[in-house]
């Protein structure tokens, strides 16, 4: 389960890491998957989900997550964005990555803050 204050940090254009769960036959191993969130829906509801997309290999992956699923260990904010103009960032799909990191372009503020608290830790 996700915290409340990761949840709370989960929105449109932000870059997180998630560490969800997976069962390999008798193993069971943490899977990474690191990128920007392009949707987040129906808030906390039981069906709350969030959409990831990264790209692996030259190729656009997307992944849909729920908030409330049992596999998912933790969420790490990479990087909140510093404003993005909707609420469903879909038209990422089309670009390049170096215009996703123009469009989601994070604050300064934002990035001494996930300094300080990476210290904290």
């Amino acid at each position: 389960m996700i915290e409340k204050q990761v949840l709370e940090k989960i929105k449109s254009g932000a870059t997180i890491r998630v560490f969800e769960r997976v069962k390999d036959k008798e193993n069971e191993r943490l899977s990474r998957f690191e990128g920007v969130v392009l949707s987040r829906k129906h808030g906390e509801e039981p069906g709350a989900s969030f959409t990831v997309r990264s790209l692996v290999a030259g190729v656009g992956v997307e992944k849909v997550f729920p908030v409330h699923s049992p596999l998912i260990s933790k969420v790490e904010i990479l990087a909140s964005p510093r404003k993005v103009s909707r609420s469903k960032l879909y038209f990422l799909r089309d670009r390049s990555r170096k215009e996703v990191r123009q469009r989601t372009r994070v604050t300064e503020q934002a990035q001494k803050a996930k300094i300080e608290e990476s210290k904290e830790e």
